[in-house]
C-alpha cells in the first residue's frame, strides 16, 4: 500500500505525507508540529513511523514547522545543499541538530527506507527549489508545486505516474483584479512564481496516461482562487486538449487548506 495524505495545502502552509505500511516520509513541513501530528493521526500514521523529511525549498510556508518537528523526533532532513545552507544560516529553524541535514542532487535517484526518490529542479524564486518524484511498491507519485512554468524536463519527470499532487495556485483574472500590490502580482504570474489553474490543466494534459488515476490539486492561493474554480478550470483545460483520450480516466480532488485531505491509496 502506498498512501498519499495532504496534511495542509496552500500559501499559508504545506505538508504532504507519503506512507507505505509502517514507514512514512514528509514532503515539507510548513505548518506547526501539532498540525503535522494531527494530520498523521487522521491517517492512522504514528509520528514515530515518519523516517525522514524532504524539503522542496526554503520559503516559510514549506519549512516553518521543520525545526520544532525535528527537535522532537530527530529525523533526517533532505534538501539541496543550497537550500540547507540557506535554512541553517537564516536561523529560521531555531536550534537544530545540523548532522540531521543531508543534501540531494536534482536529477539523481536516491533510495531512502522503503522509497525511491528523484528530486528535480523547478523554476521558483528560491535558492534551489525542487519537486519530488517518489516510487514505492511498484507505484509512483510526484509532488510538484511552486513553479512558474513547465517545460519538457518537467513533463519528462512526471511521465508514467500513478498519482500526482499538482499546483493550481491562482485564477489569472482574480490575481489581476485582486488586492495584491502590482509587484507581488508580477511575482506570482512570472516564470519564477506559481502555476495558474489553466497552466496546471495544460501540464496535466501532457502527463495523463492510462496509468495516472489520481490527481490532487494543491497550493491554492487563499486570495486568488477557490477550490471549485480550480477544479473546473483544470478539468475544462484537460477536456479541451486536442486528441486527449484520457480526459475522463482519472479521479481529481482539491487538497484542503487547514485540515487534512482524505488519503489516496495507489
Amino acid at each position: 500500500m502506498f498512501k498519499i495524505t495532504p496534511i495542509a495545502s496552500g500559501s499559508s502552509g504545506n505538508c504532504i505525507c507519503l506512507s507505505n505500511d509502517d514507514s512514512a516520509i514528509l514532503i515539507d513541513a510548513g505548518v506547526s508540529k501539532k498540525k503535522i501530528e494531527e494530520g498523521l493521526k487522521s491517517a492512522n500514521i504514528l509520528p514515530d513511523n515518519v523516517k525522514g523529511m524532504f524539503v522542496t525549498h526554503e520559503h516559510s510556508d514549506h519549512i516553518k514547522g521543520l525545526g520544532v518537528f525535528t527537535r522532537k523526533y530527530e529525523i533526517p532532513v533532505f534538501a539541496t545543499s543550497k537550500t540547507i545552507d540557506y535554512m541553517l544560516e537564516s536561523g529560521s529553524l531555531g536550534k537544530v541538530n545540523t548532522s540531521l541535514f543531508n543534501s540531494v542532487t536534482p536529477g539523481t535517484r536516491m533510495q531512502f527506507d522503503k522509497f525511491d526518490l528523484i528530486p528535480f529542479s523547478v523554476s521558483h524564486d528560491a535558492v534551489d527549489p525542487v519537486a519530488y518524484r517518489v516510487e514505492s511498491d511498484n507505484s509512483s507519485c510526484a509532488v510538484v508545486t511552486d513553479l512558474g512554468y513547465y517545460d519538457d524536463y518537467i513533463v519528462e519527470n512526471l511521465n508514467d505516474l500513478d498519482a500526482v499532487y499538482l499546483e493550481a495556485n491562482h485564477d489569472v483574472y482574480m490575481l489581476q483584479t485582486g488586492p495584491y500590490p502590482y509587484s507581488l502580482k508580477q511575482r506570482v504570474w512570472g516564470n519564477k512564481g506559481h502555476l495558474s489553474n489553466e497552466t496546471a490543466g495544460q501540464l496535466l494534459s501532457k502527463i495523463l496516461s492510462p496509468k495516472l488515476k489520481n490527481v490532487i490539486l494543491g497550493h491554492l492561493s487563499n486570495e486568488n482562487n477557490y477550490p471549485e474554480l480550480a477544479y473546473e478550470a483544470v478539468r475544462n483545460e484537460v477536456n479541451a486538449g486536442e486528441g486527449n483520450i484520457y480526459s475522463n480516466n482519472y479521479h481529481m480532488v482539491v487538497a484542503r487548506r487547514d485540515v487534512p485531505t482524505q488519503s489516496i491509496i495507489i
